[in-house]
């Protein structure tokens, strides 16, 4: 009997050890749940891929830079009547007309010396008296050479006229090139430099004559135009190498415009004689005659060989 109730209780406990093992084992998945969650997974991934590729597709497309083709403007350059196209022998750079300075100011030029190799510079009162000479030596250059000069000068008003005047002569002391830029002094102030326009140009075009020209037949055939400073007559001479003038001309212009003219300048030689042909104008408001350069404000020569 004893053995009886063991063998049951034995038997009790191993079905309540199996029944809980049964509670403790994890469910089994259906047999078609395995793929149905890869098929998920697939489909969650390819949602993710597309929902990147439509936030792509809607962000910002910026229009393609279209290049404005280049369109060259137009520069500031003198203006001045046909033929008027060689640089003066005294190209003044700065300062250019009518310029305000006070005292000191920087004068720049571009010059081509005569043959004696001596650059004059003058600050004129608006009387024509001297404020300030510099006298420098230049190297003749028929390319010119760029000098700068600083000026000074002192006024007794708080403004007047002034003028700058730069002269050159040849080896005999004759009056090569004399160029004159009119600017306006202050004694109190700033400068207000002005550019120097049309003023890098000669002011005398001959025709058919250069330096070193050979004329002969006792008269010399003038062409060619010319552009006034003011409304004075202007000069035309034949010096010889001692400045005394063997024959002149005066021409009469209408106003300040560039004009024509068409002239003849007889001489008489009885041998090949050098001579420099000169154009000049003078600035009647200068009440101060410089004993050198008289009233000059404008002179253009060439050197030419005179014969019988």
């Amino acid at each position: 009997m004893k053995q009886k109730i063991i063998l049951l209780a034995s038997f009790l406990g191993l079905l309540s050890a199996c029944s809980q093992a049964a509670e403790s084992a994890p469910t089994p998945f259906p047999p078609d749940y395995l793929p149905t969650v890869v098929a998920l997974t697939g489909q969650a991934a390819i949602a993710t891929t597309n929902a990147s590729t439509a936030v792509a597709r809607t962000e910002t497309v910026f229009p393609t830079e279209t290049l404005i083709p280049y369109t060259a403007f137009p520069t500031a350059t003198p203006t001045i009547a046909p033929g008027f196209n060689d640089f003066a022998q005294i190209h003044f750079i700065s300062p250019g007309p009518m310029s305000s300075l006070i005292s000191s100011f920087n004068l720049q030029l571009l010059i081509v010396s005569g043959e004696s190799d001596i650059v004059q510079v003058d600050l004129l009162g608006e009387d024509g008296r001297i404020l300030q000479r510099v006298l420098e030596r230049v190297e003749r250059n028929l390319s010119g050479r760029y000098r700068n000069f600083d000026l000074s000068f002192e006024i007794r008003a708080v403004s007047e006229a002034g003028y700058i005047r730069v002269s050159t002569k040849d080896e005999h002391g004759r009056i090569q090139a004399l160029n004159t830029m009119p600017v306006l002094l202050y004694s109190v102030g700033s400068n207000q430099v002005n550019p120097p326009g049309n003023t890098i140009y000669e002011r005398t075009m001959l025709e058919g004559l250069k330096d070193d020209a050979e004329i002969s037949g006792g008269v010399i055939n003038l062409k060619g135009l010319f552009w006034p400073f003011n409304d004075q007559p202007v000069f035309v001479d034949l010096f010889l190498p001692n400045g005394k003038p063997l024959s002149s001309r005066v021409l009469d212009f209408k106003g300040v415009e560039p004009e024509a003219f068409e002239t003849t300048l007889p001489y008489k030689v009885t041998e090949p004689t050098r001579a420099r042909l000169t154009f000049h104008q003078e600035n009647p408001l200068l009440s101060v005659i410089d004993p050198d350069l008289l009233r000059y404000m404008y002179v253009y020569t060439i050197d030419i060989l005179l014969k019988p």
